[in-house]
């Protein structure tokens, strides 16, 4: 299969970037000179920008677009307001969830979607093949490019620009830069003060050459796909595919917050309220190395010599300098209790806990 390319790709190339598959896109994973921790370091403690251009835009337009979407996604759209921005979900029948994804509201006829790169186009056809006429569901993958901005000083180098930084978070705006017309998101996956940036696909090149010239006293740093991982299992956000799916529902990861449990309709709807009530079968937990062991996805979680679960997610944590991860656990293992898993043969010893496993600094 011939992999995609973002609006970027020659950029990564000529910075020798490590480059991986990626939903289908093929993306940097790490630069030279830098790598994972020297990148997810100058995120926690600088700024550090991300080409994200492999996820999905999406439009929803016609009158009532906004009233669709709240029949269809798990959130509730009537929380917010034009201008600004929703976490949410697009689950099947049966609770599973077919993505997580970010909504922008312009208007009651307007909304925004930027869906995961791999699941783009199964979320635009079941859109699609659920809406009335007069509404236009429009994949806009290619259209637009992402380039995240996060870390501490993330405002001042958008500052440098002449972007806005002012704005809530979760919320967005329409922004100027040399010209060129996009728009500038306080949203993030790193649980730092940050931003996402949304030229035309032919503007994100000029765009990231400038942050990474304006950033350079700043400590600026490129930064891959490796150092978004480590970051945000650092803060417990989910990654779709491992630990959320159309096997692992919002109930049993813990995102029943992102479900407006209230609406009269949305997909899903019956089977999670029924899971709900009954209780999940397993449950999203965070697990910490009490030794040197590192958890990675697929390991087995043992409690007294006993299946209790299994890792959905799991890498070294740059901040704490210890193994972290997420996992799917039996609901009577309770926070505080402290499980083995089975790293590559080799018993290692974790306490279960709540993410995040550092303070999130997005505000």
């Amino acid at each position: 299969m011939t992999l995609l390319t973002s609006p970027l790709h020659d950029r990564h190339v000529a910075l020798g970037a490590k480059l991986a598959d990626f939903g289908g896109w093929e993306m940097p994973i790490e630069y030279p000179g830098g790598g994972v921790l020297k990148e997810h370091e100058a995120v926690r403690q600088r700024v550090g920008v991300f080409d994200v251009s492999h996820l999905g835009k999406a439009s929803v337009r016609g009158v009532g677009a906004k009233d669709f979407l709240n029949r269809c996604l798990s959130n509730d759209l009537d929380k917010i307001k034009p201008g600004q921005a929703q976490y949410t979900l697009c689950c099947d029948p049966s609770g599973g969830v077919v993505d997580d994804l970010i909504a922008y509201l312009h208007a009651d006829h307007a909304v925004f979607l930027i869906p995961n790169a791999a699941n783009t186009a199964e979320v635009v056809r079941r859109l699609a093949a659920a809406a009335p006429d007069g509404l236009a569901i429009v994949n806009q993958h290619r259209e637009y490019g992402v380039l995240a901005v996060q870390g501490p000083q993330s405002a001042e180098l958008l500052t440098r620009l002449g972007l806005p930084t002012g704005h809530d978070y979760m919320s967005w705006v329409d922004a100027q830069w040399e010209g060129r017309s996009g728009i500038v998101c306080r949203t993030g996956y790193t649980g730092e003060h940050g931003y996402e940036l949304l030229p035309r696909w032919d503007d994100a090149a000029p765009l990231w050459d400038a942050l990474l010239a304006a950033g350079e006293d700043l400590g600026v740093m490129a930064c891959g796909l490796g150092a978004r991982d480590t970051l945000r299992t650092e803060m417990g956000y989910p990654l779709h595919g491992q630990d959320l799916s159309l096997d692992i529902s919002p109930v049993q990861a813990r995102a029943g917050w992102a479900v407006g449990w209230a609406k009269e309709e949305f997909w899903g709807r019956d089977a999670l309220l029924a899971e709900k009530a009954a209780g999940p079968h397993r449950i999203l937990r965070g697990l910490e190395s009490l030794d040197r062991g590192i958890p990675r996805a697929h390991m087995s979680v043992l409690r007294d010599g006993a299946p209790v679960g299994e890792v959905t997610s799991g890498t070294f944590s740059p901040t704490k300098r210890v193994g972290i991860g997420l996992a799917l656990l039996a609901p009577e293992v309770a926070v505080g209790d402290e499980v083995t898993v089975d790293v590559r043969g080799r018993t290692s010893t974790m306490k279960v806990v709540t993410p995040p496993f550092v303070e999130a600094s997005t505000r």
